[in-house]
């Protein structure tokens, strides 16, 4: 009895709100019920505004993060202060979360290297190591700004490597849209003009009307098999096995072996250098140096080196056993290691290979340039000669001559 009591008072009190919610006659009802769906779609509407797809902090955003780091702590401001104030100038809302739980984290009694350790996707093991080096010798502001320098080095030899590689992309889209352009729209139109004169045709013209017939007739086919040839090649490289033959094709291919080389010598160097001058362990160094190589083959290289110099050996009669680094550098880093000078040595080094670096770049690149205008120019020149040809043919067949 109760429990229905309760029930009729609610019932009783819901009808009466109702009731003295909606005016007699109920003229507002139907615009009351018109207003809910446009008050629906106005929040769907905000809601939609509302979303945001970004992803993490790019490099750039590292360096940004780094840099004003390094010139607040250096203005004397606490960390903790210095990474409040980058927050709350931080633009991606990921990348701002992660700056202020660097703080609580901060705040909580760990120190910054233990809070960068449990960002590994964004924080790298140099970038931690060297952050703990320098809370250990007390000298955070020129160690972040050792940091910066390092990352906008490495963000500039990137672009510089992706710049070298635009122009012949560039021109090997043009070639194939070219060659496209001529086998599906230009031949067609010369098609019909050799029709019941296949016999007449030389072979070039027979392959390309029948390379021609083959992608018109066969291009819903044709794309998905090209993307999917992609796509195999790029999960075959991402293997362990597909990872090491592509690095040896790197070493190996004629134009660009010079270039990565290079690459791989001047990145480890640089690293190795930085890591030793700030007074990091030479065992982290060297497997850190092993793990931003880039290559799997300077990978095992380093890992190696790193096993033996754990055996108490040097690093230099290390490396003389492999074939990747040039004996010059391999005596250059010996005199180091004897004259306990390695850091200067290896930034001396990293500085020469740097220099080559980009000599290696403009090489390369001026000499890609010319062969792929010469391949484009000799597609090109086929596919003309080969609509040509039969067309002199005919009329020295019609003449007589």
């Amino acid at each position: 009895m109760a429990v229905q009591t309760v029930q009729d008072h609610e019932t009783t009190a819901t009808s009466e709100v109702w009731r003295s919610g909606a005016p007699e006659g109920g003229g507002e009802t139907p615009r009351r019920s018109e207003s809910l769906p446009t008050a629906t779609n106005e929040s769907v509407v905000a809601k939609l505004r509302g979303l945001r797809f970004e992803f993490g902090p790019s490099r750039k955003d590292i360096l940004h993060f780094t840099t004003q780091l390094a010139v607040m702590v250096r203005a004397g401001i606490s960390l903790q202060d210095a990474l409040e104030g980058i927050a709350e100038q931080a633009d991606k809302v990921k990348f701002q979360a992660m700056i202020r739980d660097l703080k609580t984290r901060i705040e909580e009694g760990n120190s910054f290297s233990q809070a960068l350790a449990e960002h590994p996707g964004v924080f790298s093991n140099l970038y931690i190591n060297m952050v703990a080096a320098a809370e250990a010798s007390g000298s955070l502001s020129d160690m972040l700004q050792k940091l910066a320098e390092y990352l906008d080095q490495e963000a500039e030899t990137r672009s510089q490597v992706k710049s070298a590689m635009v122009y012949p992309i560039i021109i090997a889209v043009m070639a194939v849209s070219v060659t496209v352009f001529l086998l599906c729209w230009v031949l067609p139109r010369f098609t019909a003009i050799f029709k019941g004169k296949e016999h007449l045709l030389p072979a070039p013209t027979l392959v390309l009307m029948a390379t021609s017939a083959f992608v018109r007739h066969w291009w819903y086919a044709i794309i998905p098999c090209i993307g999917a040839c992609f796509w195999v090649f790029w999960y075959f490289i991402n293997t362990t096995t597909g990872r090491l033959w592509w690095d040896k094709a790197k070493l190996v291919l004629p134009l660009i072996r010079t270039l990565c080389r290079s690459l791989y010598i001047t990145r480890s160097l640089h690293t190795m250098g930085v890591l030793t001058r700030a007074g990091v362990p030479i065992l982290n160094t060297l497997s850190i140096t092993a793990h931003i190589s880039g290559n799997a083959l300077y990978k095992d290289m380093w890992l190696g080196v790193y096993e033996e110099v754990r055996q108490g050996k040097k690093i230099a009669s290390s490396l003389s056993r492999y074939n990747l680094m040039p004996s010059s550098v391999v005596q250059m880093i010996r005199s180091g290691e004897e004259s306990g000078n390695m850091a200067e040595v290896l930034r001396d080094i990293s500085s020469f290979y740097s220099r080559e670096l980009k000599t290696v770049i403009k090489a390369v690149t001026s000499m890609i340039e010319p062969i792929m205008i010469v391949c484009m120019g000799c597609l090109v020149g086929f596919i003309a000669m080969s609509i040509i040809l039969p067309i002199f043919k005919m009329s020295s067949i019609v003449t007589g001559k």
